[in-house]
């Protein structure tokens, strides 16, 4: 495993532990380039190990190549170690202006632990900047192998008591680099969330499929692609969010009033490319919709 000796190019401070400015991230790019700079050493998981493998997978993920990482033979961390690894590319992010509204629980439904072969949940982070309106136009070469779901998605209050219920579209960069499919992965590479979709900000504050039994469809096309409950499971959104709580909680985080948390679906991912309609109904009304369009066609 490669890892940046970032002391010898980059001043640390004690009262900023992970610095983003564009000087620090200008010199943390001349320090990836420069083979005088580059040392070999074992993964230990050690905050300052944590810190610089937090600059390389933020750089990989602002240039569609997440991961790259995963694709070293004999690398791998623990899964405590990926969700302090999650954080510290969050606390990046923050740091160079943006914001985070919420959080994502995957693998949670039947469809996505056969498509990875892996038991959930998981935890991954929403971003202010990647939430995008209804009929969005996505550009797929912003993404790395681009693919969708269709779930829902609730709304929280005070004390993580959920305040409204909605459909959403959930973007995924949709790359595994190690030879077999890993939780570890999953996680360090945020969920392999790269984005959603919502829908009319009237549903954003809805109550009504909170406890209503309806059918979530996701059409590709105008083809009905999978058609589920609203929740991956009969414990209903209240299980996503509990689970969530103590997950951030254990790693130092609290639920905010506010947070929009993705709770999961019985359905899977799909590819998608160029020229896609992309629509999720519930009870066959379109509720979210988004066109996936290269513009250089």
């Amino acid at each position: 495993m490669i890892f940046i000796d970032t002391s010898k190019n980059i001043k640390m401070s004690s009262q900023e532990p992970y610095p983003y400015t564009y000087q620090r991230f200008l010199h943390l790019f001349q320090a990836i380039t420069s083979p005088d700079t580059l040392i070999s050493m074992e993964f230990t998981s050690s905050p300052h190990q944590i810190e610089q493998l937090a600059y390389r997978q933020l750089l990989d993920y602002q240039s569609n190549n997440p991961g790259t990482c995963f694709s070293e033979p004999g690398f791998n961390m623990s899964v405590a170690a990926a969700y302090h690894l999650q954080d510290a590319v969050t606390r990046l992010r923050v740091e160079s202006g943006e914001s985070v509204i919420g959080y994502k629980v995957g693998c949670t439904g039947p469809g996505t632990k056969a498509q990875f072969g892996m038991n959930g949940p998981i935890r991954g982070t929403l971003f202010k900047d990647e939430a995008l309106r209804n009929n969005a136009v996505i550009n797929p070469n912003e993404f790395c192998q681009l693919a969708v779901e269709g779930e829902m998605a609730v709304k929280v209050g005070e004390d993580g008591q959920i305040e409204a219920a909605f459909p959403i579209i959930e973007l995924h960069n949709f790359i595994f680099r190690a030879e077999q499919k890993t939780l570890v992965e999953l996680i360090a590479n945020n969920g392999i969330n790269a984005g959603i979709i919502l829908p009319e900000m009237d549903w954003q504050n809805s109550t009504k499929y909170l406890y209503k039994n309806a059918q979530l469809t996701l059409f590709i096309n105008g083809s009905d692609i999978g058609t589920t409950g609203l929740w991956p499971n009969d414990d209903g959104p209240e299980a996503s969010v509990t689970w969530l709580k103590n997950n951030l909680e254990d790693c130092g985080i609290k639920l905010k009033p506010g947070s929009i948390v993705l709770a999961g679906t019985a359905l899977g991912l799909y590819p998608v490319k160029s020229g896609d309609e992309v629509t999720v109904h519930i009870d066959r009304q379109p509720l979210v919709s988004c066109t996936i369009k290269d513009p250089c066609t």
